[in-house]
């Protein structure tokens, strides 16, 4: 627990067998509550290390995506009592460690969201082995969504993440993509509804077992990016009625079938 708050972690997998046991070593002793972990039809040993390690896991009976993982993250972290959810990848690219301070920064009531930078620092994307173009890429649309959003994050691609309960029952994530483009999205959906987003330096590593989408799907992402900032922007000046920007918006759950308890174990 921080400031009598409940930690829960939540690990959107995909064959993560060979990595997910270091990340989960590295986190720091103390700071998690509870682990969870959503297998999104994973062809590897992903849920049978989950089991060894004593680690709670719901395995989705078809795949529904990087964003579809995460909204059963949420949705189960919520279940469960979290005041304070830390999405961290189990493909060991981003540092365990830093889950205790991003998680106090939240549990403080400083921030609503706090998002693990690979750019702050001295121990930057490139360093950890980023490819360069994906480097360039994020630069360029980090700068063109600090223009349209109105913010000034250093990045908004990284998928290190902590929230607090508000912010997550507030948002109508339901309404965001099932596919990669879900991270930006729901950024985009914190600045518009007010949250507050801090950031700490994160040192990243880029090695062969570490998940990265290729070149094709990081264009489509781009371009989905782009689409996101001038939607954002477009429903601010009231020329656009989304519903991903509306109280009217499907919160976590709405709308959805529910998980099949088949599909869920307790390690």
């Amino acid at each position: 627990m921080i400031n009598n708050k409940r930690v829960i972690v939540v690990l959107p997998a995909y064959n993560a067998a060979q990595t997910l046991e270091q990340t989960v070593r590295d986190v720091s002793p103390g700071v998690v509550d509870e682990f969870v972990l959503v297998d999104d039809r994973s062809k590897d040993e992903t849920t049978a290390v989950a089991k060894r390690l004593g680690i709670p896991y719901i395995v989705h009976t078809k795949n529904r995506g990087y964003g579809g993982n995460q909204k059963t993250c949420y949705t189960e972290a919520l279940r469960r009592g979290a005041d304070i959810v830390v999405m961290l990848h189990p493909d060991y690219q981003y540092s365990p460690r830093l889950i205790g301070a991003m998680a106090w920064l939240v549990g403080s009531d400083e921030f609503d969201a706090v998002l693990g930078s690979r750019i702050l620092g001295t121990t930057g994307a490139l360093q950890g082995g980023m490819p360069y173009y994906k480097y360039v890429a994020n630069r360029f649309l980090t700068a063109t969504e600090n223009i349209l959003l109105g913010i000034k994050l250093s990045e908004y691609h990284t998928g290190y993440r902590a929230f607090s309960r508000r912010l997550l029952e507030t948002l109508p994530l339901e309404e965001n993509s099932d596919d990669f483009v879900f991270d930006n999205q729901m950024l985009a959906q914190t600045a518009f509804f007010g949250f507050r987003i801090g950031e700490v330096s994160c040192p990243t590593k880029y090695f062969a077992e570490a998940s990265s989408i290729n070149f094709r799907r990081s264009v489509i992402y781009g371009f989905g990016v782009l689409g996101t900032a001038i939607e954002f922007r477009l429903q601010k000046w009231g020329i656009l009625k989304n519903l991903r920007y509306s109280e009217k918006g499907r919160r976590l759950g709405e709308g959805v079938d529910p998980i099949p308890p088949a599909v869920a174990g307790e390690a």
